[in-house]
């Protein structure tokens, strides 16, 4: 996808990828910024990005080195707070956007963080745990000059978790020379991490899920849900709407697609899932779907819980859910955002309906610094305020200036903070 911006040479300007995606949409907002808008370009540049070398030693003896990344986009709110993900395709582009969407989902939602965003190119499943340890271990000591409790709290993403940030924890802590608990979140409740946290992202994708539906007339009851990626996001939000009577239609993941007009027993799916790392073979289906007929599938509510870039001009019109609800980050293109919005197709944006992770997270690292430590009912209570919240004031913001509900998140999420940027000006 080319670019009208000024790409930095460390780009493609031709192949910058969801990067792209994040700068048109910083293009959208930018006429609702009213004196703001002459900070606008800080939102364009990373503020701080770092590449680094990860060489391990393989089992066999053999070393291998991987491709690192740590980008910080915007800390004029607060620390840098994103994920960490081992996939084989990861990009700096990817790490970039992602960062960005981070700093728009923090403000968002108002928690007092920047965004940034990690990662390995790598596959996981090439790796054995001792292996697997080694690589997560090089890279925190790599990254671990421009991380820290009050610098920069990874968390877990695709293909990392509360093991993951175990080791990365010990490893800072080691380098430290003391015990850092709040330099990640997810991290084992025996480590200091938060009740609630593992649940949290799928539980905010419910949350403003029913807001949503409410707003568009549809009956959670009954209702029928398509859930892209069966994960700790998507197969969280689908136990919790199956739990409150929708039913699980359709389930696509990288083991395939399948299909029951019924509903899927998800609880089975969640142990099968478990079991044997995809939702294929499982036995309690109506159909096998080639994986493209995911976008037809008759339904309410779909929700792209994989990866980003899902949704685009190619399938968007297939699409026959009356809300999307955007689990993963960046699932939708523009150019599918358009088309959505002109078939009257609600788009929940991952900068809204997936913040419930990054909330948590939130919660974890406020209790790490005081040492003391809320119940899940408590946090699952201030979690569901702070989702409704957020979700109301980008409804507002959507009927009082008739944009979609992306640009109002964004408008919300860049107003904030430009206006810290603003207001702490420019160093020297």
């Amino acid at each position: 996808m080319s670019s009208n911006h000024q790409i930095p040479s460390y780009l493609t300007p031709h192949a910058t990828g969801p990067w792209n995606v994040y700068l048109e949409q910083i293009d959208r907002v930018t006429p609702y910024l009213g004196s703001l808008s002459r900070w606008v370009e800080t939102l364009k540049r990373p503020k701080r990005i770092l590449i680094v070398d990860v060489p391990i030693e393989r089992d066999d003896g053999t070393i291998a080195h991987f491709e690192g990344y740590r980008v910080q986009h915007n800390t004029s709110r607060g620390p840098g707070k994103g994920g960490v993900r081992f996939h084989q395709d990861v990009t700096l582009s990817e790490v970039m956007a992602l960062s960005a969407w981070m700093t728009i989902k923090n403000s968002a939602v108002n928690v007092p963080y920047g965004g940034a965003k990690g990662g390995i190119r790598v596959d996981p499943k090439t790796l054995s745990r001792g292996e697997l340890m080694r690589m997560t271990r090089r890279y925190t000591s790599e990254i671990g000059i421009i991380i820290g409790p009050d610098k920069d709290i990874p968390a877990p993403d695709v293909n990392t978790n509360e093991q993951t940030m175990a080791w990365m924890m010990d490893t800072y802590s080691m380098n430290e020379g003391r015990t850092a608990t709040g330099v990640v979140t997810g991290k084992p409740i025996s480590l200091g991490g938060s009740l609630g946290r593992r649940e949290a992202t799928g539980r905010g994708v419910f949350v403003v899920g029913c807001e949503a539906a409410a707003k568009k007339g549809v009956t959670i009851a009954g209702a029928k849900i398509a859930v892209q990626g069966f994960g700790n996001v998507g197969g969280i939000a689908a136990r919790l709407f199956a739990e409150a009577g929708s039913k699980i239609v359709a389930v696509q993941d990288h083991g395939g697609t399948i299909f029951h007009s019924n509903g899927f027993d998800v609880p089975k799916l969640l142990d099968h899932v478990a079991a044997h790392g995809s939702v294929a073979g499982f036995d309690g289906i109506e159909a096998v779907l080639p994986n493209n007929e995911f976008w037809s599938v008759n339904c309410d509510i779909m929700i792209p819980a994989a990866l980003e870039q899902q949704i685009t001009e190619a399938n968007a019109n297939e699409i026959k859910a009356k809300i999307i609800l955007e689990g993963a980050n960046g699932p939708t293109t523009p150019e599918a955002d358009d088309i959505l919005r002109d078939r009257g197709v609600l788009v929940v944006p991952d900068v809204i309906a997936n913040a419930g992770g990054v909330t948590v997270s939130y919660f974890e690292w406020v209790q790490d610094f005081s040492s003391y430590f809320w119940t899940e009912d408590e946090i699952n209570n201030r979690l569901t305020r702070i989702m409704k919240e957020a979700f109301s004031s980008v409804w507002q913001v959507t009927e009082d200036k008739k944009v979609s509900l992306r640009t109002a998140a964004f408008i919300i999420g860049c107003t904030r903070v430009l206006q810290a940027r603003e207001v702490r000006g420019l160093y020297p």
